[in-house]
């Protein structure tokens, strides 16, 4: 099997029903549209009927009309309605179920018994069953106990159900927003009590918020006293713990002794920071008078005394460096300005010693502070350790004292939002009124032309498809034999496609009966040459109809038993030697207990699982299967499938069967056939010409009796071969 041919019989076993080009000959049109007409009383009738029934119907019917509100689900609490909180987030605090619970509450039994107060349900023959008299059914009813009387309920009870039959209550889509949705008779009672059923929701949430705060501000109120008294209790504990026991706070509320070991701790780091500076401040000096850099000291140089000395030293040097230009080194003149500067220079000396000796005298006053500021450190320091006890004891005492101050603080805060919430208006609910429902106009039942058109629809296509069912059922025995027609011939030995009279036909089978008694001329028979195959398959296709367009002939063959017969196997073979041909054994009773046809049409196998190759031949073949052939026969439309899909596969497709079979079992193989076979074998055999009568009363296709050639030699070499997997 090649390729392409697995795969396209593949896809036509998984897709048998999407092929109806290959039952299109099954089913004609051109009849169908006539019995419609021919019928068309039958389909017009009811649906005029139920034309008009529908127009009644709908006029009679009392009209119900729907109010609408809409309720918006959002968090209206805001700063001034929450002192002391900010708002929350609307978004987040409905979700669906949320938006779900709300609905519920809308549909409560209290909100309902409320709603009907102020509806004024009560009384109204709409709603109320016991408003009026009752009737002799009811009362009749009442008497022998199949339902109760009225009075026997309250008013409110007596309405709920028909209040809860005409109330729907919905969230709008993926939204938080609830609609309400009344009906009644009235549309003014039917906007009313949607508008009321929402305001009621809105009060009853209100409500519930207005009590939730006064039974907080209740409770708050009894435990804020004690508390008060608690917090005054543990304040007076730690008073006089810190008075017995010396640890007065000073500023930052520290202790005065913690207080002074910080202050000494400072003013030591700061003498010891004086003490460093003018030692390092007096070494550096005597360095720089030892190397001459004595003015380059900033506190030298900052010196008032020491500044007008360098300047006087500079005019001596410049009334020097003036006379020396007309004075030698030895004059009088020059030696008094000599002597002069170097006076300067002992004095800038001395000055810059006495910087030193000043800033050593600092250090020196510096490092006695450092010292006493030490031992006083030291002496705070033990007055600190030994107060620590006392410490740890007054802080458990504060913390006890705090907590209790700020749960008194946070109760108190939360009693006056609690009486803020619980004065009127104050708690707003959480929702609100977006759509108030107006006095509807139209009627939401019934709704008259939808109604009519869906009715008249319903009803024609109920009409139309009884006809049709009826016509595809019975097949077209109703048609006129003006309408019948014959499938056109093949290889022009089956007919000229035309229409045939009655007279034609009869003619034509009268003919074919008598050719096949006589067993002579080419018309019912003919000769399997083994020595000339191409004869013999011309003239078969001379033999058979001309099949649909894309199909190949489907050609019943039976067995004669004759002796010598050639079987339907050799025929099938010779055929497949020259194109593609597959033959589906239906002669045996029962298969090998390999798959075949019945487990094809159970759907328990694929076409690739049952089709078998002859060894070393090209002949495809499919058997019976395990359940045998009256489980195939069984079935004639899945048969009839299944053989399309070969014949849109296949060349030739043969279907082998016992000629001894009754009418009723070749009679759906018989129609499908573009052509009928019997294998005679050799003249004379009475039961293959008695087997081709009765094939030729089931179809209207040729029949012909296939006979051996007069060569006993080569009729022995043909024999069956035993089917192989592919």
């Amino acid at each position: 099997m090649t390729a392409h041919t697995e795969s396209h019989v593949r896809d036509d076993l998984r897709e048998p029903a999407a092929r109806d080009d290959g039952r299109g000959d099954m089913l004609d049109l051109t009849a169908l549209w006539a019995a419609i007409k021919r019928r068309r009383a039958w389909i017009i009738g009811p649906t005029l009927a139920a034309l008009g029934l529908s127009l009644v119907a709908v006029n009679l019917v009392t009209p119900r009309y729907t109010g609408e509100a809409r309720i918006l689900l959002e968090n209206r609490g805001t700063f001034f309605t929450l002192p002391g909180q900010s708002s929350t987030d609307s978004v987040g605090q409905f979700d669906s179920e949320a938006v779900q619970s709300q609905v519920q509450i809308i549909m409560s039994r209290d909100l309902a018994r409320e709603a009907i107060k102020r509806i004024g349900l009560v009384g109204n023959p709409e709603f109320d069953s016991g408003a009026g008299a009752l009737n002799a059914l009811r009362k009749l009813g009442v008497l022998i106990g199949l339902g109760g009387h009225p009075a026997d309920r309250s008013p409110e009870d007596r309405v709920l159900e028909k209040y809860y039959d005409r109330l729907l209550v919905y969230p709008v889509g993926r939204s938080r927003i609830v609609a309400v949705e009344f009906t009644s008779q009235d549309p003014t009672l039917a906007a009313k009590g949607a508008n009321i059923i929402a305001n009621a929701y809105l009060e009853l949430q209100e409500a519930a918020k207005q009590d939730s705060a006064r039974s907080a501000s209740s409770w708050l109120s009894t435990t804020i006293e004690p508390l008060r008294q608690r917090v005054s209790e543990a304040e007076a504990k730690v008073e006089d713990f810190r008075s017995r026991n010396g640890l007065l706070v000073g500023s930052n509320n520290t202790t005065i002794n913690a207080q002074q070991l910080g202050d000494l701790s400072t003013q030591l780091s700061a003498a010891r920071s004086q003490q460093a500076e003018a030692q390092a401040k007096a070494g550096l000096i005597r360095d720089a008078i030892r190397q001459g850099r004595t003015f380059e000291i900033p506190d030298v140089a900052n010196n008032e005394l020491v500044r007008r000395l360098i300047e006087q030293r500079v005019n001596l040097r410049a009334q020097i460096a003036l006379e020396s230009r007309n004075l030698l080194s030895e004059h009088p003149r020059i030696k008094e300005l000599n002597a002069q500067l170097a006076d300067l220079e002992g004095q800038l000396r001395a000055a810059a010693e006495r910087t030193v000796r000043t800033l050593e005298n600092e250090a020196k006053i510096a490092g006695q502070r450092v010292e006493s500021f030490t031992a006083a450190l030291d002496g705070q320091k033990k007055n600190v350790s030994s107060g620590n006890d006392s410490e740890v004891q007054l802080r458990a005492l504060e913390r006890e004292a705090r907590t209790l101050r700020e749960q008194l603080e946070q109760y108190m805060l939360r009693y006056r939002e609690a009486v803020a919430r619980d004065t009127q208006n104050a708690t707003p609910a959480d929702a609100r009124v977006i759509s108030r429902a107006i006095e509807p106009t139209e009627p939401s039942f019934p709704k008259k032309l939808p109604t009519v058109l869906v009715v008249t629809l319903a009803t024609f296509l109920t009409a139309l498809a009884t006809v049709v069912s009826r016509e595809l059922l019975n097949g077209q025995r109703d048609q006129p034999p003006s309408q019948l027609r014959r499938t056109p011939g093949w290889v022009g030995g089956g007919g000229t496609g035309a229409h045939r009279s009655e007279e034609s036909q009869a003619e034509a089978r009268r003919e074919r009966v008598a050719g096949l008694l006589t067993h002579g001329g080419r018309l019912g028979q003919i000769t399997l040459d083994l020595a000339h195959p191409e004869q013999t398959l011309a003239d078969l296709a001379e033999r058979i109809d001309e099949p649909a367009r894309g199909m190949a002939p489907m050609v019943l063959v039976l067995d004669g038993s004759g002796e010598g017969a050639t079987t339907p196997h050799a025929l099938a073979d010779l055929l497949s030697q020259r194109c593609r041909c597959i033959i589906v054994d239906l002669a045996a009773d029962e298969g090998r207990g390999e798959p075949g046809f019945s487990e094809l049409l159970a759907g328990e196998a694929l076409f690739s699982d049952i089709i078998t190759r002859q060894p070393g031949s090209r002949l495809h073949r499919i058997g019976p299967g395990r359940a045998g052939r009256d489980a195939v026969l069984a079935a004639p439309d899945l048969v009839e499938v299944a053989l399309d899909a070969l014949c849109e596969t296949y060349d030739w497709v043969f279907v082998a069967a016992a000629s001894s079979d009754e009418a009723q079992v070749l009679s759906p193989l018989a129609k499908r056939a573009q052509g009928g076979l019997v294998m005679a074998g050799q003249l004379g055999n009475g039961h293959a010409v008695e087997a081709a009568y009765r094939l030729s009363d089931l179809t209207r296709a040729p029949v012909t009796l296939m006979l051996d050639a007069p060569e006993p030699a080569r009729m022995g070499e043909i024999r069956e071969r035993d089917p192989a997997p592919l």
